[in-house]
């Protein structure tokens, strides 16, 4: 294939999207509609407003909990063929290791890694050569994060398992990869770290907004990525690099 602007074109493909109703989920699917794509999307809460922005490109709507299995089977099993799968349910809350109890943490196992294998499991026997899933990770997987430690773990463990997703897809030619986000308006992260420990102060680029994270999100689905798989791309605004460096108030890393 002779590369062109054409290689990011998804039209034809039909994709998965879980977490829409807002932030990064919403803009990804918008996202993948601008070049092309069909889309299902799916919430905890209606996605209404996804929806209404899609228009002829929704394929699908659905309020689904994607931690229950069965749920996200007959969400899926409808579908003819899945073409494109983006992972990006999850959430967390702040709180100390020994502050979480067994509850918590299940709920945080459940929402950040078994909603992704629950996705997986149905979609990839939809999916055919050429195939992409990009599961939404965090910058919190690639460093120690006190305060968030079981959301991390959770979120390297994802990481850890689109590495070997890669490898055991690959006789069928399904690529898969994550994208590592950090400092981005969305409803949640922001809330929870803006004005902690003045994290601005760590970002090379500033804070960022939910649309910087579609390009990447694009690239992946796309056939201008067909030889990419078993890789993060990290979408942080220069967080990841920081790894605790802080920029003076004069544009300075002391």
């Amino acid at each position: 294939m002779t590369f062109s602007l054409d290689s990011f074109r998804l039209d034809g493909r039909l994709a998965v999207v879980t977490g829409a109703a807002q932030g990064l989920g919403a803009a990804i699917a918008e996202g993948l509609t601008a070049c092309g794509a069909r889309v299902a999307i799916c919430d905890r809460v209606d996605p209404i407003a996804t929806a209404e922005a899609l228009g002829s490109a929704l394929v699908s709507s659905a309020v689904v909990d994607v931690r229950d299995a069965a749920a996200v089977s007959a969400w899926i099993q409808p579908l003819d063929r899945v073409d494109i799968v983006v992972n990006n349910a999850g959430g967390t809350f702040h709180a100390p290791f020994l502050d979480s109890s067994a509850n918590a943490q299940r709920s945080l196992v459940d929402t950040n890694f078994g909603s992704v294998t629950n996705v997986v499991r149905v979609c990839v026997p939809k999916m055919a050569a050429g195939g992409s899933i990009i599961n939404i990770t965090s910058v919190e997987a690639f460093k120690g994060s006190p305060g968030f430690a079981i959301y991390g773990a959770m979120k390297a463990a994802v990481e850890h398992l689109s590495r070997s997703l890669a490898l055991e897809l690959s006789d069928s030619a399904i690529r898969v990869n994550t994208v590592a986000p950090d400092a981005l308006r969305t409803p949640g992260d922001h809330e929870l770290l803006v004005g902690t420990d003045d994290y601005g102060a760590k970002l090379a680029l500033g804070w960022g907004e939910p649309d910087d994270i579609v390009g990447a999100v694009v690239y992946l689905a796309s056939a201008a990525s067909k030889f990419v798989t078993g890789t993060t791309i990290h979408v942080d605004g220069g967080s990841d690099a920081a790894r605790g460096w802080r920029k003076t108030p004069e544009g300075w890393w002391p």
